[in-house]
């Protein structure tokens, strides 16, 4: 049995290029410090004597400048190269920490996020790009998948670190998020060099890009991960703010509970991946967005931090199923020449969400209670499984790209 699990994870990692293993350190480094997001609210309430409501429009002030970030994160990489803008996306994020910890009032803070978010997000589509073009379509849903257990590797020390930093000072929050976003700026250039990282193909190169804006169904797909994220996000919003209420968790409680989220991921997502990699994966993605809104939902039923505990194994099995399955879409579905618009397409979506789940979250949350917030993220999770099951067909076959854009597409382009 020992050698069988073995040989499981074993099979999970191999064959998987050198550059993807590099972005993973850089991941590690990087998410290692992130520990300002997830105690921004708690911050602007505890700290500075936010209102809720007022936490959530910065919160959502982040969302703006993510979307900004994440569409210009995509084009930069299809025109200079992938691994450049990571590394001065993580640079200018390491100066916006400092820059946020010395502003002050409601104005300089909301400026100081919103131009830290632009920046900040600028990486994730290029992370995603360098990925994609740097693996070969029968490993790339594992390469992603190594990525992205390498960030949940990294924020198993950010948030657990960053509550018991928390309840000291909050701004040794800010020094280490920054640090860690310098270091893993020198991984990326030190290890991988300057020149960008792979292109691609020539001839993709010589024609024309297609826009993710002119793809109906991706366009569908995505009004699906605006839908998702904004529950998701609820982990930053109401989340924290719901657990401190009714189940009476300090900070550092909560930041031990997020960890649990990632010990998770780390421990088995990339069995898993390699276990359905030959599924539908719209359909599981589906499912898993399913078990993600049924582990929100179930937050009313307790008041211990064991059942707490208890609904993040429930919402990260729906996250391990979702999540990594989506990027993969995103990446086989992706002609090679707009390969870092269809991933900032996807990444904007997130973006939006972002935007929405705090406004959205603390409204239902102050105005009709949480326990019609949390049955409600119930409701959605049926909803999203119908919709990705209805949309399956539709990425079974990947479209054929013409020079006027994919097939069965239409509608003026809005790049």
């Amino acid at each position: 049995m020992l050698r069988r699990i073995v040989g499981a994870y074993r099979a999970a990692f191999a064959g998987l290029p050198r550059q993807v293993w590099i972005l993973g350190l850089a991941a590690v480094v990087n998410r290692s410090g992130t520990m300002v997001l997830p105690f921004m609210s708690l911050y602007l309430t505890t700290k500075l004597s936010f209102s809720i409501l007022e936490a959530g429009r910065v919160l959502s002030l982040y969302g703006l400048g993510a979307i900004v970030g994440s569409w210009l994160g995509g084009l930069l990489s299809d025109r200079v190269g992938p691994l450049r803008v990571q590394v001065t996306s993580l640079t200018g994020t390491g100066i916006g920490f400092i820059v946020l910890s010395r502003v002050s009032g409601r104005l300089g803070i909301s400026l100081a996020v919103l131009g830290l978010s632009v920046v900040q997000e600028c990486f994730r589509p290029a992370m995603f790009t360098a990925v994609t073009r740097g693996s070969d379509p029968a490993v790339r849903t594992r390469s992603l998948a190594l990525v992205r257990l390498a960030v949940n590797l990294g924020m198993t020390v950010g948030p657990a670190v960053g509550g018991i930093l928390a309840v000291r000072h909050y701004g040794l929050l800010v020094v280490v998020d920054a640090a860690t976003c310098w270091l893993a700026a020198g991984v990326l250039a030190v290890a991988v060099g300057w020149s960008g990282g792979p292109r691609p193909m020539a001839s993709a190169a010589r024609s024309p890009a297609a826009s993710p804006w002119r793809d109906r169904p991706y366009l569908a797909f995505l009004a699906a991960m605006v839908v998702l994220g904004t529950v998701f996000f609820q982990i930053s919003s109401t989340m924290p703010l719901y657990l401190r209420e009714h189940y009476r968790l300090a900070e550092d409680s909560i930041g031990f509970l997020l960890a649990i989220n990632t010990i998770i991921i780390v421990a088995v997502e990339m069995v898993l991946l390699r276990a359905v990699e030959r599924c539908d994966h719209m359909a599981l993605a589906g499912l898993g967005s399913l078990v993600v809104c049924g582990g929100f939902a179930l937050l009313p039923l307790g008041t211990s931090w064991t059942f707490a505990a208890l609904t993040v194994v429930v919402w990260t099995a729906g996250e391990m199923l979702s999540v990594p399955l989506t990027n993969s879409i995103v990446s086989n579905r992706a002609p090679a020449a707009s390969s870092g618009r269809y991933l900032g397409a996807y990444s904007l979506a997130f973006a939006v969400s972002f935007v929405l789940a705090p406004m959205v979250g603390t409204a239902v949350y102050q105005r009709l209670g949480p326990t019609v917030l949390w049955a409600g993220i119930g409701v959605v999770g049926v909803l999203l499984a119908v919709a990705c099951l209805g949309l399956a067909r539709w990425f079974r076959a990947q479209p054929v790209v013409a020079p006027g854009g994919p097939v069965g597409a239409a509608g003026p382009s809005e790049e």
